[in-house]
């Protein structure tokens, strides 16, 4: 795994590569708003159709999901230390739509 530098974002984003996909991961998990949600709009912007990002967290990224859903997939697991993670895939059909630049919180 690699540590790379991605435009915007306030954490560490690293790259694996899983056969034919490539995997972007970040940990917010330790951050306060707004940084889950700028990071998570910083990672999704390396999607194609042959990635995924992960994103770990301290809970539902809840108010991201409005934002971005007509453009990207996402599951959630709840991980044993109470943490969530979501792993995010760009729909094939997508829009792109997303208005990255809707990276606070509030409505």
């Amino acid at each position: 795994m690699e540590k790379i530098e991605v435009l915007g974002s306030t954490v560490d984003f690293f790259k694996d590569t899983l056969g034919e996909t490539s995997m972007y991961y970040f940990d917010t998990s330790m951050c306060e708003p707004p940084h889950p949600m700028v990071n998570a709009m910083a990672g999704l912007q390396l999607l194609d159709e042959n990635s995924k990002l992960v994103m770990i967290n301290h809970k539902s990224p809840g108010g991201l999901f409005p934002k971005i859903e007509e453009d990207f997939d996402f599951v959630e697991e709840n991980m044993p230390d109470g943490k969530i993670k979501v792993v995010f895939t760009k729909k094939v059909d997508a829009l792109n739509s997303t208005d990255f630049t809707q990276n606070s919180c509030h409505g």
